[in-house]
């Protein structure tokens, strides 16, 4: 199956959730669900549609949307089952820092200063 995502590839998620992911939680087939969820919020929290005309702005305004959702799904992915990982606590404070980033972003995508900014830098 291929990789349908459109804000972040698999190995930006896969990268973020650790080397001890659950290999059979991180289907390609999951990694895509996730990422249909993820996006639809991201495009719901910035009151605008980046998932139809992903590939027309710079790398410079869609970072952020790269993060975030990168940073959900590992979260998803860690959450799925943390028994791979060294200790829960390893488990638990990759989540923490994943989420702080995906908050910090989010905060950013709700400005709509910042949304209209991002909309301005196409290719």
């Amino acid at each position: 199956m291929a990789h349908e995502g459109i804000f972040a590839t698999s190995d930006e998620i896969l990268t973020k959730a650790g080397e001890n992911v659950d290999g059979t939680g991180s289907t390609e087939a999951r990694i895509n669900a996730l990422c249909v969820q993820v996006e639809a919020t991201i495009n719901n929290i910035s009151r605008y549609d980046w998932s139809t005309n992903f590939a027309l702005y710079k790398t410079l305004a869609t970072g952020i949307l790269t993060e975030v959702e990168s940073n959900l799904v590992a979260i998803y992915l860690i959450q799925f089952n943390m028994s791979g990982y060294t200790t829960r606590i390893e488990a638990e404070d990759m989540i923490n820092t994943l989420r702080d980033a995906a908050l910090r972003g989010m905060s950013l995508l709700r400005d709509q200063e910042v949304v209209n900014w991002m909309k301005d830098q196409t290719v």
